[in-house]
């Protein structure tokens, strides 16, 4: 059975693999400083949150989210970070990630949650499109540096 909870202080150990393996995926290598910083702002859910799963108390997925202010709503919530141990893809973390946050979302009364994915995710597209809907919208990403 999945549990699925906050992050908690002792989950760091079991986090930081995973956040390494989602930046990898996304072709992004961070300095160790980086997931200390991140890890203590998600321990404090101010402007972040944290969950993960958990199969026999071992941490086998992880997600980030935040609220954000929107120009028609309130806030809206928006999903940043979803990864789950390869070796356990496939029965349910993922989706239970998906649903708690979620969960969160709808107790925050926000109408909107979303996320963005790589169009060549295919893996995970087909378990979002289960979920979620795909509206069209295509990212562009100004050159700050």
């Amino acid at each position: 059975m999945i549990e699925i909870s906050p992050l908690r202080p002792q989950d760091r150990a079991g986090w930081q693999p995973l956040a390494v393996g989602y930046n990898a995926f996304y072709e992004r290598v961070l300095p160790d400083a980086a997931y200390d910083r991140t890890f203590a702002r998600l321990l404090k859910a101010d402007e972040l949150h944290g969950l993960a799963a958990r199969l026999e108390g071992r941490v086998i997925g992880i997600a980030h989210y935040t609220f954000q202010a929107n120009v028609w709503f309130d806030d809206v919530c928006y999903l940043a970070d979803l990864f789950v141990d390869e070796s356990v893809r496939g029965q349910g973390a993922a989706r239970g990630l998906i649903e708690a946050v979620a969960d969160a979302a709808r107790a925050r009364g926000c109408p909107r949650y979303y996320w963005l994915t790589q169009t060549n995710n295919i893996r995970a597209r087909g378990l979002y499109d289960k979920v979620a809907r795909h509206v069209g919208f295509i990212r562009y990403d100004y050159p700050m540096v």
